[in-house]
């Protein structure tokens, strides 16, 4: 590897700011100089410090309708990705959730895949997703999920080496791709959270109203205890969250990031109820001085500390739910808001940078 190599990021595709691309920005920051590989880029939705770099795109970006409808053309990226020229480059890193690991590189080239999960749609959640597609890619799915699972597992030989994000995609890697990794948590920007001593008695949820979300199961807990309880998010379940929530249940589309800090420090706890690979809000929760109380699977069981920073509920069920509100009343007496702080100052962009660069040192 030169002093100084010559970098390319492949990153799956850049329609909006999510967790994806908020690890990209830290790898823009590592690797200043890199230039950017993507299937379909819409600079509108992305920050500055990604639309400063130069983007390419994959031919992908050039068929109709891709900005909206790109996830349609999946059984072209595998041929896109390898079409791409990387000759020259010292150092790729493929950023990998959708297609992104695939790329062919040069022989001396190191090609370190940070992967956030493999496919998703093609892996174990495909049963999933092929319930709620409509009749004609229902359809088709077997038929095309077939030679990309294939692909798939055949290309991530061509890395050499793996980051998982979590503990729990390091265990989804092994399973899916037979390979190793090194957990190296994403970036949190923890020093932008702080705790008050301005609190309130309400709970709060926040994220996406998708189905695997479980706001529907906040919702049922929530309805059945009579806890206040504030939620932050919109999507397609939002109609249905609003129609069946109680009257101690707020919801709110969205909050600014000034009034998102905010509801974070004051609320009583944070309720996750997702299984999420990694899960950057119950970070931002305890960043802030708040404790966490969340479904046990997933990135939660690298990131909340029980009894310390948070506790853990057994099964994504309202019952279930409600039983681990009720121990978390009873330890509440003992939390110590500094812990929280501490536990989450473990996934700060500082200690990303460290155990990245120490994967590409080998």
């Amino acid at each position: 590897m030169p002093a100084k190599p010559r970098v390319a990021i492949i990153h799956y595709w850049l329609v909006g700011m999510r967790g994806g691309e908020r690890v990209l920005e830290r790898l823009i920051h590592l690797f200043p100089d890199a230039d950017i590989f993507t299937h379909v880029y819409d600079p509108k939705a992305m920050s500055a410090t990604i639309r400063a770099r130069p983007v390419r795109t994959t031919f992908i970006q050039r068929l109709p309708g891709s900005r909206k409808h790109y996830q349609k053309y999946l059984p072209l990226m595998p041929m896109a990705l390898e079409e791409l020229d990387l000759r020259g480059y010292d150092l790729i890193l493929s950023s990998e959730s959708g297609p992104a690991k695939g790329v062919i590189t040069p022989p001396d080239a190191l090609h370190v895949c940070y992967c956030h999960s493999p496919m998703r749609y093609l892996w174990d959640h495909y049963q999933d997703y092929r319930a709620s597609a409509g009749r004609l890619t229902r359809a088709a799915m077997p038929w095309l999920f077939h030679g990309l699972r294939q692909w798939d597992f055949a290309s991530a030989a061509r890395v050499d080496r793996f980051v998982a994000n979590s503990n729990f995609i390091k265990s989804r890697i092994e399973k899916a791709y037979r390979r190793d990794a090194v957990v190296v948590h994403p970036p949190v920007a923890t020093h932008l959270f702080k705790p008050t001593n301005d609190l309130e008695e309400r709970y709060l949820w926040v994220g996406q109203m998708t189905a695997y979300k479980r706001a529907d199961l906040a919702m049922e807990a929530f309805n059945k205890l009579g806890l206040p309880l504030l939620m932050v998010g919109d999507g397609e379940m939002a109609a249905d969250i609003r129609r069946r929530a109680g009257p101690n249940i707020t919801i709110v589309p969205r909050l600014n990031f000034d009034q998102l800090r905010q509801a974070y420090a004051r609320c009583r706890a944070l309720i996750f109820t997702a299984e999420e690979d990694f899960g950057i809000v119950p970070v931002e929760a305890m960043a802030s001085g708040r404790p966490v109380l969340a479904y046990d699977a997933g990135g939660v069981r690298d990131t909340v500390t029980a009894e310390e920073s948070g506790m853990l509920f057994e099964a994504q069920s309202a019952d279930s739910l409600i039983e681990g509100v009720r121990r978390l009343e009873a330890w509440l007496p003992l939390f110590d808001p500094a812990a929280a702080v501490r536990n989450a100052s473990r996934f700060a962009p500082e200690r990303f940078d460290e155990g990245l660069l120490n994967v590409i040192r080998g």
